[in-house]
């Protein structure tokens, strides 16, 4: 089974040991919509998707499950 979205976010916050307020402030943002993000609530936008692969160095296509 293909993990969504919001698990591979979560997976990669903790393998770098952040908490969701100490990602959303090196994103640009909250913990609230770190945590919808991370439950599948909120869909991220384009900038949001640029954002956490830029942080994170990896592929649109690995988080979007290409």
């Amino acid at each position: 089974m293909d993990m969504t979205f919001g698990e591979k976010l979560k997976l990669l916050r903790e393998e770098q040991e952040l908490n969701q307020t100490e990602l959303g402030m090196l994103l640009n943002m909250t913990q609230r919509k770190i945590s919808y993000l991370e439950r599948n609530q909120y869909e991220p936008s384009l900038q949001d998707i640029k954002a956490i692969c830029s942080y994170f160095r990896i592929s649109a296509d690995y988080l979007l499950g290409f």
